[in-house]
């Protein structure tokens, strides 16, 4: 069963160390949503159904890629859609949201989406060795 909007937020908020619900909401919306254009079809769907329908939709829903992200670039892309961004601050965002959503897949899904990406994705979800 997915998590609440609320607690996913929270948690996103705690690990990203945001002063405002806000600030998490946002990272979480631009994180999932360049994830989203990068991961496709079963294991994107069953990602999205352990996500809070709002975010799930997002993830389903993303931004599109012309072309796959290596890990550097998805920290860039990140960066150039949350206002006043940093590639540091950007980094940061990602590793909150990408830490939870690879707690919330669990060790199976996540390997399998790691396969979908290219190398380096593994750092940027907190998961210390290639899949």
């Amino acid at each position: 069963m997915a998590m609440r909007s609320e607690a996913f937020l929270a948690r996103v908020q705690e690990r990203g160390e945001y002063s405002t619900p806000r600030e998490a909401d946002q990272a979480a919306r631009v994180v999932l949503a360049l994830l989203g254009a990068h991961v496709v079809g079963e294991d994107r769907a069953e990602l999205a159904a352990r996500l809070p329908e709002t975010y799930a939709l997002i993830l389903l829903n993303p931004l599109q890629a012309t072309e796959p992200l290596d890990a550097e670039r998805f920290v860039r892309a990140t960066a150039a859609w949350i206002e006043g961004a940093t590639e540091q601050t950007a980094r940061w965002d990602v590793g909150a949201v990408l830490s939870l959503a690879a707690e919330e897949a669990g060790p199976d899904l996540l390997r399998r989406l790691l396969l979908q990406l290219p190398p380096g994705y593994d750092l940027l979800f907190g998961h210390l060795e290639p899949a």
